[in-house]
């Protein structure tokens, strides 16, 4: 069915090689799990499995033999980046049209492709951009499915998604992807593996290094898994033992963001509202809910972003009584929304010349930052050359480089292998004991339980639930503070 082989790439303006004689065949039918760390190439190799390289794609690129399916359906990381249409609706009515498939009868198939993926709208012919992250990941797929290709290729479709909602979308692809060819990229394998009879695992270079029966491969690698930086089940249980015993989680009891009667609005319509809460310094506040609940708009508001109304008050440092950027590291659900820069090095220097870090301190501090978040290599790329993973970093990064009172970060572990997370949940906790108050948005209920000092529950547009966690030798007390 797809077949690679003597496989050479290289990124433009790069001097190394990607790929050195790679070569894979799938066959038809199989379904593949392709892992590996963040910037390893999966993406790219899944692009030019597809054919999307260098067909549409340009990408210097050397190949012996290469063969792939006419008939292929794409979910790429970004869900933004395969939208063709501005609404829902006609978003899959397009993919249809090109199928030939009669109008009359499109509104039927239009709600089935929908409700296979859980994406569930009182109104389907709705903006794509009024969406949620996940809720268009969930979109994408769907568009994806209306195809009814023979090839999938998924590139972390699930990247955005809640627990719910990943194993909802899981299941749904085991049942109709059960005739098909499957090629999968994925950091979240735990729900991958009963759909998945083969796993490729790449290493930081490209190279594959196993090949085979997933379960054989994960009780024989292990280790190689875990020190590759490769996501496994029970990974989070490892790496607990790596963290030393943690001291009681205090805070100063001191207010840095107190809301009350507050509410956000986005394209005029109330989205999120919150009768009261406090956000004290040392706080490291999950924030967390349905994909769609209202958890990024929260975060905008927070932010003055976007409309808002009530009273929100700020209490940063150097008396500072409004909402300050200087003060306020923020970082986006899509990156590249905030990057304006023509290189990663210059991000990094862009968000210095906007603090009170003195200049000759700049090449230390960008430099310090590079290595942290394993962006050296990529210093001179341009911001949108970087993977999806490399983006998320820089755009943390970018948050970080500077003495902030406050850091507000929406899923800032999107689309990381196991090292650069724990590398960057280890750097946060260090920053809010230095005294930077954390504020973050996650789906992944391990972070909560490790690291968080609250969790703020969001639901149907209001938080609804404030839990205060505290540790007692250990073990981690959850203390129901305010229940609204």
């Amino acid at each position: 069915m797809i077949t690679l082989k003597k496989l050479r790439a290289t990124y433009p303006n790069s001097d190394s090689l990607l790929f050195k004689d790679l070569s894979i065949t799938i066959a038809k039918g199989e379904k593949v799990l392709v892992v590996g760390p963040s910037g390893s190439g999966k993406s790219t190799l899944l692009q030019i499995m597809a054919g999307l390289i260098p067909d549409v794609i340009e990408m210097p690129l050397k190949i012996a033999e290469r063969s792939v399916s006419p008939s292929y359906g794409m979910v790429f990381q970004d869900p933004d980046a395969q939208f063709c249409m501005p609404y829902v609706d006609e978003e899959i009515a397009f993919v249809l049209e090109n199928r030939n498939t009669p109008k009359k009868e499109m509104p039927t198939l239009i709600h089935q492709y929908l409700q296979k993926v859980g994406l569930q709208l009182e109104d389907i012919h709705t903006s794509i951009q009024q969406l949620s992250g996940g809720m268009k990941q969930r979109l994408a797929i769907a568009s994806a499915l209306a195809l009814e290709p023979e090839v999938l290729f998924l590139d972390e479709p699930t990247a955005m998604l809640d627990q719910t909602g990943t194993q909802q979308v899981w299941d749904t692809l085991k049942t109709v992807a059960d005739d098909k060819t499957v090629v999968i990229v994925e950091h979240k394998i735990d729900h991958v593996l009963p759909l998945v009879d083969r796993l490729i695992m790449l290493d930081s270079e490209g190279k594959i290094i196993a090949d085979g029966n997933p379960n054989l491969l994960l009780h024989q690698h292990k280790d190689t898994f875990y020190q590759a930086g490769i996501w496994y089940p029970d990974i989070w249980e490892d790496y607990r033992m790596t963290i030393p015993a943690k001291s009681e989680l205090e805070t100063s009891h001191r207010p840095i963001i107190e809301l009350d009667a507050f509410a956000g609005f986005y394209h005029k319509q109330k989205k999120i509202e919150v009768e009261q809460a406090t956000i004290q310094h040392g706080d490291w506040i999950a924030i967390t809910g349905e994909n769609g609940s209202g958890k990024s708009t929260l975060m905008l508001a927070i932010m003055q972003l976007i409309k808002t109304e009530g009273t929100i008050n700020y209490h940063l440092s150097e008396g500072v009584e409004t909402c300050d950027y200087r003060k306020m590291g923020y970082v986006f659900q899509n990156p590249e929304l905030q990057f304006i820069t023509n290189s990663v090095y210059k991000e990094l220097q862009h968000s210095l010349e906007h603090s009170n870090i003195p200049s000759e301190q700049f090449a230390e501090r960008i430099n310090q930052h590079l290595i942290t978040y394993n962006l050296e290599h990529v210093k001179e790329h341009h911001p949108y050359q970087l993977s999806i993973g490399q983006k998320k970093r820089l755009s943390v990064a970018t948050a970080t480089i500077s003495n902030v009172d406050i850091l507000l970060l929406d899923e800032p572990t999107f689309g990381q292998d196991a090292t650069n997370t724990f590398q960057m949940l280890r750097l946060f906790e260090k920053c809010r004991r230095a005294g930077t108050t954390i504020v973050m948005v996650t789906h992944q209920p391990e972070i909560v339980e490790i690291y968080a000092t609250k969790e703020w529950r969001i639901k149907n547009g209001r938080l609804i639930d404030v839990v205060n966690y505290h540790n007692t030798e250990d073990k981690t007390i959850k203390d129901e503070h305010y229940v609204y």
